[in-house]
C-alpha cells in the first residue's frame, strides 16, 4: 500500500499518518485517542507511537470498575405492574414509580470499564528526529513507530497475539547500529484522563507498581474498592510487562516518588532502566481475580497469586519463541497469531473506484480529503475506514461483545462507563458480524449473552412476575445485565424488544453458516445456565446438564437459539393479556378479568417503552403498543417457528401451532394521515418526529417486513421522511446516522445511506487513529467504536441483501459509487458471495455465489434494473416484471455460481 513502508514490512492493507499525539504523564486530556490499536478480543493496547515518550495503555476486556450500588432489583418493582399499566391505559403521564424510600427513581450506576496499566518508554537516545511515521497492519494486527535521527533509523513494532493471548512489542537498535538506552516506568493513575472524575469512586482504589530485584518485569496490581454485596469485594486486576534484552543490560531503579495516595506499594515508582540492547523485548499480560484478598490486607502484602501467574504465562512465551541461539523470535511469535487474523481479515474485501490519488494516503489527509467533500463520499477515504472498521470489530472479538469503546479505553469513569447498550450500541456494533464473514465475533457474542441470561431471566421476573422467560436489559456492564437503571423518563424495566433483538444476530449467524458447535468458556457462567438451556420449563436434568459438560460445547440449535428463542416468545406471551386489547376498530379497551380474545381483537402490548421517545403533548416515555415491541414480537416469534421447523424435534408441530397462534393476535401496525409508520400504534397518541431514535423502524432494520410488504415499505419511507424533515433537536449521535444508515439500506435508499454516513465523515468524528468518537462534533467528548462497526453493516447492507432464500445484489447503492467491487460477504442463507462486482458505466454488475449447503433454492435480484442475465455464460429464464424481476438458481455446495446482469440504459 505504500511504498514508503515497505522497508519496514512488506503489507498492502493497513494506514498510517506521519503525526502523533504524545500522552503527558498528568493532565493527558483526550491524547490517547489518537493512539493506534490492537487486540484479541481480551487483550490489547492502545499506543501513542510518540517517539522518545511512547505509552502503551494495556487493556483487557473484562475489567470492571464496581460501584457501591446494589446489584440486585428492588422487590416494589414487581408489584408495580398492575398500577403502570393502568396509568398508562387512562393517559396518565403524570404517574411515577414510588420505592420504599419515598424516590421515584432507581438508577443506579453499573460497573465502569477501566484501562489496564500505562506503561511508559521513555528513549534516553534523543536526537533531531526526521521521518516519522506509525502505522497499523490490518493483516497482522501489528502497530509500528519509524523514525530517523542521528543516531540511524529506529523501528519499534507490537501486536496483541490471539495465539497466546498477550501483547509483544519489538524495539530495535538502530540501523547503523545505535543501541538502545531507556526508562519503562508505570504512570500513575491519578494522572490518566478523567481519573478526578468520580473521585469517590477512583480513589477508592489501592494499588502497587512492581519490579522484581533482577528487573524481569515491571508490574501494577491494584485492589478494587470493598463494596458489600460486590462480586468484585475481595477482587482486582494487575498488569504485567516481562522484558527481554539482548546484549545489553538491564536494571532496576526507583524514580521520584509522586505522593499518590492510592498507590501503596512501599516504594512508589520503581522502573527498569535498559542500557546498550541491541533489541528489546516487551510480553505484556492483564487479568483480573476475585480473590485478591481482603483490601485491609492489601497494603501489607508481598506476594500476589495474580502476579505470579502473569510472570509464569508471559515467561512461557519468553521461552517457546526463542531460536536456536537462545534469543527470542518476535516473527516466530508473530505467525501463528498472523495466520489466525489475517483469515479474519481477508475473507472481506472492498474497493470502491474513483479518489485514486488518495488510495495511499495518510489518515489526517485523508480525513482532511473527506471533510473539503462536504456532499460526496471521498471513495478512499471510504475504503480505509471500512478496512479499519474490519479490523477493529475483529480485534475485539473472540471473548465477549464490543463495548461501547470497543475494548480500548485510556480514561478512568469513561463516557457511559463503557458499558454494553442493548437498544442500539452494542447492535449497530454487530450488525456487520455474520455477513462480513467473521467467525471469530460470533462465539464471543454468544458468550456475552449467555453470561447475562440468568439476569435476562431474573428481570422478567421481576419486572413482570414472569416464568421461564427472558426480558434483556438496556445495558449491561459484562458481569450483570439486570433492571437497575430506570425512572420515568427512562423506563428501561418495561423496554421489551431487546431478547428479540439482541438474540437475532446468533439466529443470522445460523442462517450463514448452519449449525454449529460453540466451545463452553469460563466466562459464560455455564453453572447457572442449567435451568435455562432447555426448550422445557424447568431447564435440564442434571444428567442432561452433566452430558452437556462433558462434551464441552453447546449445540447452536438445540442447547442455544431453541431454549432462547423459546424463552423470548414466552416473554411475549405472557406479556399479553385478553384483559388489554383493541377493538375491531384499533381502539384500545380494558375489561378486568377478561380471559379470551374475540373475533378481530388483537392483544394491546402495555405497558412499552420506545426508546427514548414520547407522544407529542403526552410528558411521558411508559406508553402502550409501541411499534417496536409489534414488530420485535412478530420477528422473534418468526425465528423460533423457523428453527422448530428445521430441527424438527419431538414436540415442535405443538410448537409451531402455539407460536403461530399467538402471531395472529399480535397488534397491527397503524399508519399516520400522511401515510407514515407510526411509533405508536395508537390512536389516542400524536406522533413525534423530532428525535433521533428510529425505535418504529424494526420492521425495515433488523428486522425483514419490509421487504416483501410493499406498502409497510411505503409508510416506513415516509416515516423516514418525516424523521428527516422533523429532527432538528439532536443531529449529533453517531448510533442515531448509523441506525438511519441501516434503514435506509433494507428501504433500498442508497443516497440517504451516503447521506447518514456523511455527518460523522465530514465533521468531527473521526480521530488521527481512525477510531471514531460518539459525535460529528465531540459533544459527549466519548470514544466510541458504534460508528466504525456501524459503518461496515451499513456498506455490507447497501452491497448485498439477504434472508433466507433470497439474495439482492446492490439493493441501495449510493449513485456516486460508479463501480467498486466487494468479495467475500456472507449471505444469510447458507452461501458466500466471493465476488460481487459492477460497473454502471459499462452496464454490467457481476455475482459469484458459492453455495455451503447442496440443493440450496433461491430467488436472486438485482437492486438496478436490468434486461438480461446469464449464468456461469448461458442466458438466464427471469421472472416476474420491472423492479420485481428476479431468477431461480438452485446451487450445490462446493460448485460456484457466476451470474451477469446487463443493466437497462
Amino acid at each position: 500500500m505504500k511504498k514508503e513502508l515497505q522497508s519496514v514490512r512488506l503489507y498492502e492493507k493497513g494506514n498510517y499518518v506521519r503525526t502523533y499525539t504524545e500522552i503527558p504523564a498528568s493532565d493527558p486530556g483526550r491524547a490517547w485517542r489518537d493512539g493506534m490499536v490492537s487486540g484479541n478480543g481480551e487483550n490489547g493496547y492502545v499506543t501513542s507511537g510518540a517517539p522518545y515518550a511512547d505509552s502503551f495503555i494495556f487493556q483487557n476486556m473484562w475489567f470492571n470498575y464496581p460501584s457501591g450500588d446494589p446489584r440486585v432489583i428492588p422487590e416494589e418493582l414487581t408489584g408495580q405492574l398492575a398500577e403502570a399499566r393502568r396509568n398508562v391505559f387512562q393517559l396518565n403521564d403524570q404517574w411515577k414509580i414510588t420505592f420504599a424510600d419515598g424516590t421515584t427513581r432507581a438508577r443506579t450506576f453499573l460497573y465502569s470499564y477501566h484501562p489496564g496499566h500505562q506503561l511508559r518508554l521513555s528513549i534516553m537516545n534523543k536526537g533531531t528526529m526526521s521521518g516519522y511515521e506509525r502505522w497499523t497492519n490490518y493483516e497482522t494486527a501489528e502497530t509500528g513507530v519509524r523514525y530517523s535521527d542521528e543516531g540511524g533509523e529506529w523501528i519499534r513494532t507490537s501486536f496483541t497475539s490471539r495465539e497466546d493471548n498477550l501483547s509483544i512489542t519489538k524495539i530495535s537498535q538502530s540501523s547503523t547500529g545505535s543501541k538502545i538506552n531507556m526508562i519503562l516506568s508505570i504512570d500513575d493513575i491519578s494522572g490518566m484522563y478523567k481519573a478526578q472524575d468520580g473521585a469517590t469512586e477512583v480513589t477508592a482504589l489501592q494499588y502497587k507498581k512492581l519490579v522484581d530485584p533482577n528487573a524481569n518485569y515491571i508490574a501494577q496490581v491494584a485492589h478494587y474498592p470493598s463494596y458489600p454485596g460486590s462480586e468484585l469485594a475481595d477482587g482486582g486486576y494487575a498488569g504485567l510487562t516481562q522484558v527481554v534484552v539482548v546484549n545489553g543490560t538491564r536494571k532496576r531503579v526507583l524514580l521520584a516518588d509522586t505522593n499518590e495516595p492510592m498507590n501503596v506499594g512501599e516504594e512508589q515508582n520503581p522502573a527498569i532502566q535498559v542500557t546498550g540492547a541491541e533489541a528489546v523485548y516487551l510480553i505484556t499480560q492483564s487479568d483480573r481475580t476475585f480473590d485478591l484478598g481482603k483490601i485491609s490486607d492489601f497494603a501489607g502484602q508481598t506476594r500476589y497469586a495474580i502476579v505470579d501467574g502473569l510472570y509464569q504465562n508471559t515467561n512461557a512465551i519468553a521461552v517457546k519463541y526463542q531460536d536456536v541461539s537462545g534469543v527470542f523470535d518476535y516473527d516466530a511469535a508473530l505467525a501463528p497469531h498472523t495466520r489466525k487474523h489475517a483469515a479474519e481479515f481477508n475473507a472481506v474485501r472492498f474497493s470502491l473506484a474513483g479518489d485514486e490519488e488518495d488510495k495511499s494516503a495518510d489518515n489526517v489527509t485523508l480525513i482532511s480529503a473527506q471533510k473539503a467533500s462536504r456532499t460526496g463520499i471521498h471513495h478512499a477515504f471510504m475504503e480505509q475506514v471500512y478496512n479499519q472498521g474490519r479490523y477493529a470489530l475483529i480485534c475485539c472479538s473472540g471473548s465477549s461483545a464490543p463495548r461501547l469503546y470497543g475494548m480500548w479505553t485510556g480514561e478512568w469513569n469513561p463516557g457511559w462507563r463503557a458499558i454494553y447498550t442493548l437498544d442500539a450500541n452494542v447492535n449497530l456494533q454487530v450488525s456487520p458480524m455474520n455477513t462480513g464473514h467473521l467467525t471469530l465475533a460470533q462465539p464471543g457474542y454468544i458468550t456475552f449473552f449467555l453470561r447475562n441470561t440468568p439476569d435476562f431471566e431474573y428481570n422478567a421476573r421481576m419486572a413482570y412476575g414472569m416464568h421461564d422467560a427472558l426480558q434483556v436489559s438496556v445495558n449491561s456492564d459484562i458481569d450483570r445485565g439486570m433492571h437497575v437503571e430506570y425512572d420515568n423518563d427512562y423506563p428501561f424495566q418495561y423496554w421489551n424488544a431487546g431478547a428479540s433483538w439482541c438474540l437475532l444476530p446468533i439466529f443470522e449467524y445460523w442462517q450463514c453458516y448452519g449449525n454449529q458447535q460453540i466451545p463452553i468458556n469460563a466466562y459464560m457462567r455455564i453453572h447457572e445456565l442449567n435451568p435455562i438451556l432447555s426448550v422445557r420449563d424447568g431447564g435440564l436434568t442434571d444428567e442432561e446438564f452433566a452430558e452437556l459438560l462433558g462434551r464441552g460445547y453447546l449445540d447452536l440449535e438445540q442447547d442455544i437459539l431453541l431454549p432462547l428463542l423459546t424463552k423470548q416468545a414466552n416473554f411475549w406471551e405472557q406479556l399479553c393479556t385478553p384483559e388489554y386489547y383493541t377493538d375491531v376498530n384499533g381502539t384500545a379497551c380494558y375489561e378486568q378479568g377478561k380471559t379470551e380474545l374475540h373475533p378481530g381483537e388483537k392483544y394491546l402490548l402495555i405497558p412499552t417503552y420506545s426508546p427514548e421517545n414520547h407522544p407529542v403533548g403526552y410528558n411521558s416515555t411508559l406508553t402502550a403498543n409501541a411499534s417496536m415491541d409489534i414488530s420485535a414480537a412478530r420477528d422473534g416469534l418468526g425465528m423460533v417457528i423457523t428453527l422448530e421447523r428445521a430441527v424438527k424435534r419431538n414436540g415442535y408441530e405443538a410448537a409451531v401451532a402455539r407460536w403461530e397462534a399467538l402471531l395472529a393476535l399480535l397488534p397491527d401496525y397503524k399508519v399516520d394521515k400522511d401515510g407514515a409508520l407510526r411509533e405508536w400504534a395508537m390512536n389516542e397518541y400524536t406522533e413525534n418526529n423530532d428525535h433521533r431514535h428510529l425505535s418504529h423502524l424494526y420492521p425495515a432494520w433488523p428486522a425483514y417486513e419490509t421487504q416483501n410488504d410493499a406498502e409497510l415499505a411505503r409508510a416506513a419511507v415516509t416515516a423516514m421522511e418525516n424523521r428527516n424533515k422533523y429532527n432538528t433537536s439532536d443531529a449529533t449521535a453517531g448510533h442515531g446516522w448509523m441506525h438511519k444508515a441501516l434503514v435506509c439500506a433494507r428501504l433500498k435508499d442508497g443516497n440517504e445511506v451516503a447521506a447518514s454516513l456523511l455527518p460523522m465523515m465530514t465533521d468531527s468524528g473521526y480521530y488521527a487513529s481512525l477510531m471514531t468518537d460518539h459525535d460529528t462534533n465531540g459533544r459527549n467528548d466519548c470514544y466510541c467504536t458504534d460508528t466504525l462497526f456501524g459503518t461496515v453493516g451499513a456498506v455490507n447492507e447497501a452491497l448485498l441483501f439477504s434472508n433466507t432464500g433470497e439474495i439482492e445484489v446492490l439493493p441501495a447503492l449510493p449513485s456516486e459509487w460508479q463501480a467498486g467491487s466487494i468479495h467475500g460477504l456472507m449471505a444469510r442463507t447458507r452461501l458466500e458471495v466471493s465476488a460481487l462486482t459492477w460497473d454502471l458505466v459499462a452496464k454490467t454488475v457481476s455475482v459469484t455465489l458459492e453455495s455451503l449447503t447442496d440443493a440450496n433454492d433461491i430467488i436472486l435480484k438485482s437492486g438496478i434494473p436490468w434486461t438480461k442475465a446469464t449464468v456461469n455464460g448461458e442466458k438466464a429464464m427471469a421472472h416476474g416484471e420491472g423492479a420485481g424481476k428476479y431468477l431461480r438458481l438452485t446451487l450445490s455446495s462446493g460448485v460456484a455460481v457466476t451470474v451477469e446482469f446487463t443493466l437497462c440504459g
